[in-house]
This record gives C-alpha cells, structure tokens and sequence, in this order.
C-alpha cells in the first residue's frame, strides 16, 4: 500500500489480514524515521505473521483524525481488525515486543 490510505481502504485491508500492525508517521518526524526501520525489522523477524503498514498522516488526514492519532509515532496493532495495543510517541522496543509476544503466542 502507499502512503495515501483512505478510511475504507484501511478497514478492507484490516478484514483481510488476521494481524495488522500500524505504523503512523510524518516526513518531519526525525524519531519516526529513526524508529520506523526497527519496528519493521523487529515485526519481520520476530513475528512474521503480523503485517507491517505505514502510513504518513500528513496525507491521510481523514485516517488520522478517526482513529485518534494525535502524536507520532503513533504504533496500533490490530487483530482481527480491532484494536489491540496502542503506542504513542515515546515507544520502548522491548516493551512493545513483549506486549505483541505475549498476544501472538496466544493465536500461534
């Protein structure tokens, strides 16, 4: 998917995939950038049947203002196309590996 993600098209894919983890950016955001690639690295390898999807909210307005996204990074995990864990800003990698741990060893 690209950056631009409209309202319908995110729920569509949200039915479609089991795990979707969400991850909501700007192009000015210099923790987003730093943090962007270590989450996806993270998501690969350690829990590879969750779908990593970006999205820049400066061109999904609508998205953003629906879901409640008022700081970025802003990380949602979605199963089953409701959500699970909600990170905002300040993000600790260890933590959010041991919250998503502890959820997909449940399904897996």
């Amino acid at each position: 998917m690209n950056n631009t993600i409209r309202l319908e098209e995110i729920y569509e894919y949200l039915k479609s995939h089991k795990f979707v983890l969400t991850y909501f950016s700007t192009d000015n955001c210099n923790v987003c950038k730093v943090l962007k690639p270590k989450v996806k690295d993270l998501i690969e390898n350690e829990f590879p049947k969750v779908i990593f999807l970006y999205v820049n909210i400066n061109e999904s307005k609508e998205l953003a203002a629906q879901l409640s996204i008022f700081a970025v990074p802003t990380i949602i995990l979605f199963i089953d196309g409701k959500e699970h864990i909600r990170k905002s800003r300040f993000i600790n990698l260890e933590e959010l590996k041991s919250e998503i741990d502890r959820i997909y060893k449940f399904y897996y």
